[in-house]
């Protein structure tokens, strides 16, 4: 009997943090994949799946596998070691039910899976049961050398890797004996390195390097770094003493050191559907971008231009793509994050302003576009529903708690808005509808009109109108938007045609 096929796993090197260096073999293995796994720290935030957005696509599983533990102090009974190989079998029989149940699996790691990195531990407990690959990827140490463009070792000349966490004096004596060295895991340690080279009598040649290839990359002579600012990721490198002589180096001005050429981002809202519904100036600012970045759905509605690139990416990271669109700027590109209808009403703007509001990307220009909302466009197919004062609700609890959707329902039904509902319902969310519309009901009339406005400017358009108590809530989809008529909301025909409508005057309440 033949035994049922496994999924395959991968452990892909991304290199040490700019995009462009992951290797075809590796963004090919990510796009394919099932199951994306990626370590983190328990903020929740991943730097290898940062590195790796451009490269992801819409249905993708993703393990998160967290830390447990950040800083070699834990409660744990087997202390460090003990919780992380705890963390390392519980996460390896996460990714092996995925691996038995068909599923290939991608394990994200920085700079080489088999160079100080975590997908080691993942591979020594799984490659012996399942098909693998392991796809390297640019070290930090050899990013660090292009980036101060040094060599690292030439002719016969001995290249040593060394960890910072080694005892100082033992460090020392490996820097004596090497031509070359690279030493890692800095954080920490570094006071420990710094002393260690002094002792070898290597300080004045040495360079420091900080997120190589990063947007937040920093070079220069590690004699001159405080030791309070220095990151774990981060490295001491001795570059080929054979060049130390060359007038041609790049070493007095390293890469990274010089100020660089900031771009911009736009984001620019699309309207609800094709370029008749796109404003003039969102479209200059699509012709003038080098980068678009954007959900994919969004940016399929953009018209290819060879000359830009285009960054797609899930629904649902708009954190991690707001930080790419501003890393892009950074390095002088001119980037256009693309929204559909507007980009400040349940869209991208506020996503890329709240990241942009972080140190790192202070002087990145942020501009926002405005955008016909999806509100306004199925307004307009039904007459004037949102004619009065009118609110704008999300039925998604995605992001909020839905007892702060059902107050805020309440509260502006007990106020008599018209109300535009937004994300009424999708495939996981399939109950909301119902409770929105009985909620509703405790306050407006059954027959309170309902506009359900879908794909508005699209092929599939289809605007119709139903009285609140006849709301079919297997008829709406995320796709559907919802216009709940206040209690001055008018339904009338013309031309053989219903049209929709809230007067601008309000009779007055008369006192109790």
């Amino acid at each position: 009997m033949t035994a049922p096929a496994t999924g395959r796993l991968s452990g892909v090197g991304l290199g040490p943090g700019d995009p462009e260096l992951v290797t075809l073999k590796a963004a090919r293995l990510i796009g394919e994949a099932d199951v994306v796994a990626y370590h983190s720290a328990r903020h929740g935030r991943s730097i290898a799946r940062k590195i790796a957005v451009p490269y992801l696509r819409e249905g993708q599983i993703e393990e998160a596998l967290v830390y447990p533990v950040t800083v070699e102090s834990t409660d744990h009974p087997g202390g460090y070691r003990g919780a992380l190989e705890e963390f390392y079998e519980e996460a390896a029989e996460r990714l092996a039910a995925h691996l038995d149940a068909g599923r290939d699996v991608v394990v994200l790691a920085e700079g080489d899976p088999f160079f100080y990195g975590s997908y080691m531990h993942l591979h020594k407990r799984l490659a012996h049961r399942y098909p693998t690959d392991v796809v390297p990827g640019v070290t930090s140490m050899n990013a660090a050398a292009a980036e101060l463009g040094r060599p690292l070792v030439e002719a016969n000349e001995v290249l040593t890797v060394l960890p910072g966490t080694l005892p100082p004096d033992v460090l020392g004596q490996w820097l004596t004996r090497t031509d070359s060295a690279a030493v890692l895991k800095l954080g920490r340690t570094f006071p420990g390195v710094r002393e260690a080279l002094a002792a070898a009598g290597r300080l004045d040649e040495s360079w420091y390097v900080e997120r190589a290839t990063h947007t937040e990359q920093r070079v220069e002579p590690l004699a001159d770094v405080e030791p309070d600012s220095v990151p774990y990721f981060s490295l001491a490198l001795l570059p080929s003493p054979l060049n130390a002589a060359n007038p041609k180096r790049k070493a007095a001005a390293p890469a990274g050191t010089a100020e660089r050429v900031t771009g911009d981002v736009v984001v620019v809202g699309l309207g609800p559907a094709g370029r008749e519904w796109l404003t003039p100036e969102a479209q200059a600012a699509l012709a003038r971008a080098d980068e678009l970045v954007g959900y994919t759905t969004y940016l399929d509605r953009v018209p290819p231009n060879p000359r830009q690139r285009r960054h797609a990416s899930d629904n649902r990271v708009e954190a991690q793509r707001a930080a790419f669109a501003l890393d892009l700027a950074k390095r002088g590109a001119r980037v256009a994050v693309v929204s559909s209808g507007d980009p400040g009403v349940f869209a991208m703007a506020s996503a890329v302003l709240e990241v942009a509001s972080e140190p790192d990307y202070a002087e990145v220009p942020v501009r926002v576009l405005p955008g016909l909302t999806a509100a306004n466009a199925v307004a307009s197919r039904a007459g004037a529903p949102l004619g009065h004062d009118y609110c704008v609700i999300s039925l998604s609890d995605r992001l909020k708690p839905w007892k702060i959707i059902e107050e805020r329902l309440a509260a502006a039904a007990r106020a008599d808005f018209a109300i535009a509902i937004y994300n009424p319902g999708s495939k996981s969310r399939t109950w909301q509808v119902e409770a929105a519309r009985d909620l509703l009901l405790k306050h407006r009339a059954p027959s309170t009109p309902v506009v359900l406005g879908r794909d508005v400017g699209g092929p599939g358009e289809r605007v119709r109108t139903v009285p609140l108590a006849e709301l079919v809530p297997s008829e709406v989809d995320m796709r559907t938007l919802l216009l709940i008529g206040s209690s001055m909301t008018r339904v009338q025909t013309r031309g053989g045609a219903e049209v929709v409508f809230t007067p601008r005057h309000y009779p007055e309440r008369q006192e109790p």
